[in-house]
């Protein structure tokens, strides 16, 4: 795969879609891949990233019965801290030095990462519990002689390697076969709020079957999710109603995947006054329905109701004081707008 390679993936539905661009993922430290404990510091340039979240399965040995799935967490990163300084090490101990990187001949990271160091066999209770734990860069391990599992998690991504203490350091590089995913959404040429629009992300094509629940829910538009190398889908959520927007994409080792999501439709301000241009009269319950019935809400008390329609047809119902006044209108992509109903 080569370096800085552009992937666009576009993909319609019901008139709407994603914009993919791929580039180099760069890691969250300035520093060249080295051991030596030095000073970690991140580029300003740099997005946020989600911190790891708990140990997933470790295919060589069954994980601690409390151990959950690892899901992303919605905050950025915190700052990078510098690996600590090599510990003397007492009679009987041997010195274990960990570091991870994205992938094959990158540089090294400077945080975002979770260590747990796990024995190979189970203990006197039959279960499989860390031994130690470390969320440095380059953590120096200190333990007993023996065999030792070595697990490293950043995200939803994670890697496990088997080492041997015997009497002189270790010193250990894990590939972390991950990539960046940074999402935002669209319409028209106009970037969606933040606060306004939300991701969530699938493994695996939209179009496999059976029913499947997100592996990162209500990912905030910006925010990066570090995800396994793989295909995965993603349904975008532009307000609270029915503009709804799916795309597949792939996430790719070492390199940060931006997509915008195009979402064709508009915020639609719904108001019952008595005259055209009049003010809007309160205590108003509101419905929507589409031009086949569908209903897309119902009973929305409010007396200026701002709501985010895909476009189409609609027919807005208002009740107020037990009487029901109904209005037709088009939604348009990119055209916000107001839907007065007469109250007559």
């Amino acid at each position: 795969m080569k370096r800085g390679a552009i992937a666009l993936i576009l993909l319609v539905l019901a008139e709407s879609g994603a914009f993919a661009q791929t580039r180099q993922l760069q890691p969250p430290t300035a520093a060249a891949p080295q051991f030596a404990p030095a000073p970690l510091s991140r580029p300003s340039s740099e997005p946020s990233l989600i911190p790891p979240a708990d140990i997933p399965n470790i295919p060589s040995a069954p994980p601690p019965p409390s151990a959950l799935p690892p899901q992303p967490q919605n905050v950025p990163l915190p700052p990078t801290q510098a690996a600590p300084a090599a510990p003397s090490v007492s009679a009987g101990q041997v010195t274990l030095v960990v570091a991870a990187r994205w992938g094959r001949d990158l540089p090294l990271l400077g945080g975002g990462l979770t260590w747990r160091i796990f024995r190979t066999r189970p203990d006197a209770s039959g279960s499989f519990r860390p031994v130690k734990e470390d969320k440095s860069a380059s953590p120096n391990f200190t333990l007993p002689p023996g065999d030792y599992v070595v697990h490293v998690s950043s995200g939803l991504a994670s890697a496990v390697k088997t080492v041997q203490l015997r009497s002189e350091t270790v010193r250990e590089v894990l590939d972390l076969p991950a990539g960046g995913l940074r999402l935002e959404g669209k319409v028209g040429d106009a970037r969606i709020p933040p606060g306004q629009i939300t991701f969530d992300v699938f493994q695996g094509s939209q179009f496999e079957p059976g029913d499947r629940r997100p592996i990162a829910a209500d990912v905030a538009s910006g925010d990066v999710v570090m995800l396994p190398e793989g295909t995965y889908s993603i349904a975008s959520k532009y307000g609270d109603a029915n503009a709804l927007v799916r795309s597949d994409i792939r996430v790719q080792v070492g390199k940060l995947t931006d997509v915008t999501v195009n979402h064709r439709a508009a915020v639609i301000t719904l108001k019952l006054v008595s005259d055209k241009g009049g003010e809007a009269l309160a205590n108003t319950a509101w419905s929507v329905v589409t031009a086949n019935g569908d209903e897309i809400f119902k009973n929305k008390i409010d007396a200026y109701h701002r709501v985010v329609l895909s476009e189409g047809e609609y027919q807005a119902v208002a009740t107020n004081e037990g009487n029901v006044f109904h209005r037709d209108f088009k939604v348009i992509a990119g055209v916000d707008g107001e839907v007065e109903v007469l109250a007559r």
